[in-house]
């Protein structure tokens, strides 16, 4: 028997409990799916038990993926590192991009976005560790990244995403999703209205919301481990 509906309802509890000791409303926080090298039919079995949003980082994969579920009407959100000459798929077809770290990309896709589409959500993806193997522009660069992205036609500017150091311990991790949410303040103190903070996986999405987290990424703990 498959576990996909206990999983979700696992992860959708662990929200709620999270929301409730940061006196927050569940409501205010997005439950991403991150779908990525599962099948069609995983995730039609979540979206029948009322999973709407799903991550995708392969941008073939994706396609086939949403050809294939057309039929759901589901909102497709893209949150791997975006290449220059895949970003035509990405501005076609999705809602959101989770990973925008340099002025070309969001320029492509802005550029590319149909017109017949509403804008395409973008998050700046932020390195907040300086670490060489990720992707996300330095924190010392966000703010002027998100100035030039949010002047830019058929764009969206939401807010900001990291995937920080994973961490064993629930105090160093909130400490790494604060750093976020401040700079997220600091850049909205200087004329910016960023709502959205893209932090959390399947491990610390209860550190992420405790410090403000709008979206949760979880793959693991919905799917189990990649295909």
């Amino acid at each position: 028997m498959t576990t996909i509906p206990a999983n979700l309802q696992a992860v959708r509890d662990r929200v709620a409990v999270a929301c409730a000791a940061a006196g927050r409303n569940p409501a205010e926080v997005l439950l991403l799916a991150v779908s990525k090298t599962h099948p069609f039919a995983t995730l039609r079995e979540a979206a029948a038990c009322g999973q709407r949003a799903f991550g995708e980082s392969y941008v073939q994969e994706a396609m086939t993926k949403m050809g294939a579920l057309a039929d759901l009407g589901l909102e497709w959100h893209f949150i791997g590192p975006l290449q220059s000459n895949k970003t035509r798929p990405v501005a076609e077809s999705f809602d959101w991009v989770h990973g925008v770290d340099r002025l070309k990309i969001a320029e492509r896709l802005s550029a590319q976005r149909p017109a017949g589409r509403p804008p395409l959500n973008v998050c700046v993806e932020v390195n907040l560790s300086g670490e060489a193997s990720k992707a996300g522009c330095a924190p010392s660069e966000a703010a002027g990244l998100c100035r030039a992205v949010a002047g830019l036609p058929n764009l969206k500017l939401r807010g900001l995403m990291a995937i920080p150091e994973p961490t064993e311990e629930s105090a160093a991790a909130r400490r790494r999703f604060a750093a976020l949410r401040e700079l997220r303040d600091a850049i909205n103190r200087n004329g910016l209205g960023l709502d959205t903070l893209s932090m959390g996986m399947s491990h610390d999405l209860e550190a992420a919301i405790m410090e403000g987290a709008t979206i949760v990424r979880v793959g693991t703990a919905i799917f189990g481990g990649r295909q």
